[in-house]
Parts: structure tokens; sequence; C-alpha cells
């Protein structure tokens, strides 16, 4: 019986694959026996690697257009096929949306909505031509669906890719299945940055119902079962990654009576 997860002869494209959330999931791609390659405006210190064999990187501003293009035409050039793209790249600074400049604002949603649509649109092309086609995996965040103070646009941004990913699926079937990822809280080295030390860390860990911050290879591998033909009939689904999201609030103000 062929194994769902034998990737080997399969092309993925992660973008912002070199760190965090992105090299957690290049990691799994490679143990599964993927050709990954990642993308970023810089090349990571160390790609990551799995038994001899290394992620490809290729330079790229995902907010460029022609960049991106350049992108896709190198990959297929070199592998000819893309059988994976996930749309990982993104994020946000925090910013008061009361004094945010349009030009930070407009930052913000080219990279974490118009970069993902402009370069599955090239994927695409690419995946409807393939006798197999293939799989999008958008990453999107628990900011798309619940209050997102201090990164505004972010939080609009991934409610906007949400929706996205729904249209694609329609609209890129039956060859193409396009899927999101709704991501909790997770463990990567910027971890401080959002969360604090280790004991805020972990305070803000024993506020998930699974008591702890996700992995980034917790993400990966959502994303394999999602690419994999076990997730075969799945195509417009958002799959929540967040070990049971937040409590409820009203809980522990109701037991401070």
């Amino acid at each position: 019986m062929h194994d769902p997860m034998d990737f080997r002869g399969k092309v993925v494209l992660v973008t912002g694959g070199g760190k965090g959330v992105g090299r957690g999931i290049s990691q799994r791609f490679l143990e599964c026996g993927a050709q990954v390659v990642i993308c970023g405006r810089q090349a990571p210190d160390t790609l990551p690697a799995h038994a001899g064999r290394e992620a490809l990187f290729l330079p790229c501003d995902l907010r460029d257009i022609e960049q991106s293009q350049q992108l896709i035409d190198a990959l297929v050039e070199r592998f000819g096929r893309l059988d994976v793209l996930i749309n990982n790249a993104g994020g946000a600074p925090f910013a008061d949306a009361a004094t945010a400049s349009p030009r930070f604002s407009e930052s913000i949603i080219r990279l974490n909505l118009l970069a993902p649509l402009n370069l599955s649109q090239m994927a695409n092309r690419v995946m409807q031509a393939q006798a197999e086609g293939g799989a999008i995996i958008n990453i999107c965040s628990v900011s798309a669906t619940r209050p997102s103070p201090g990164t505004a646009a972010y939080g609009a941004a991934k409610a906007g890719l949400l929706n996205l990913t729904r249209s694609l699926a329609v609209e890129w079937a039956p060859r193409v299945r396009v899927n999101a990822i709704t991501a909790g809280l997770i463990l990567t080295e910027q971890a401080a940055m959002h969360y604090g030390d280790e004991a805020e860390v972990a305070r803000v860990a024993a506020t998930i119902p699974l008591q702890r911050l996700a992995a980034p290879e917790d993400i990966g591998d959502t994303c394999l079962y999602l690419a994999s033909p076990l997730a075969r009939y799945v195509s417009g689904a958002d799959l929540a990654v967040h070990g049971g999201g937040e409590r409820p609030a009203f809980l522990d103000a109701a037991k401070s009576h």
C-alpha cells in the first residue's frame, strides 16, 4: 500500500520557510521526502535539512509581483513542476490602529493578503497544467476570527485570506485544492517578542486547553495532511490548529465572585 505521507518526487514551495513556523513546515516535508523550496528576502543562516538533503533557497520579496513571478519561473525551470504551495510568510509588528500610518497598513495588507493571492494565482497556472493538479495551503491565524488589538490590519488581512481560500477552492476545482490553517499561539524564536520571558510564556500556555503553545512542527504536520492523498476530498476547509482555542473569559470572571 502506498504511504500517503511519502512525498518523494513532489516539489513543495514554503514561503518564509527558513525560520519560525515556515521552518517547521519545511522540515516536516523534507522528512517525508519532498523537494522543498523556500523563499524570503534574506537567506537563513542555515537551511532546513534532513538526511543529507537541504531545502533550496530562492530570494524573493513577495510584495513585489515581478519577483514573485521570477520565483515561480525559476522553480519550474529547475524542477519542471510545483505540487504544493504553502503561503506561510506574513506577520505584523505591534501598532496602535489609531495612529498607524496608511503606508504601514497598506504594507501589512500587501504582505498578508495580496502576496498570497498573487503567488497562488501564479502557482495555479502551473498546477492546472499538471495531470495530478496541486494543493495550496494558506497559513491563517486566530487573529482572523477574534479581535486583534495591536495588529488590526493583520487580523483583517488574515480574515480576507480565509475568505480568499474558500473562493479559490471553488474557482480552481477540481484540479487544485485550496485550504487554510487557522493557527493559534506558536512557540518560535520570536515568541519572547510577543509573549515575554519563559515564565510569561508559561502563563500564556496555561490559558490554552492543551496547556502549551504550538510547536512549528504541529503546523507542519497539518500541512502534510492537507497536501496528502488523505485530504483528497478536502478543499475550501479551515482547520483550526490552536490547542482548543481560548477559555472564555466569563468563566474565570464568574468564579471570582
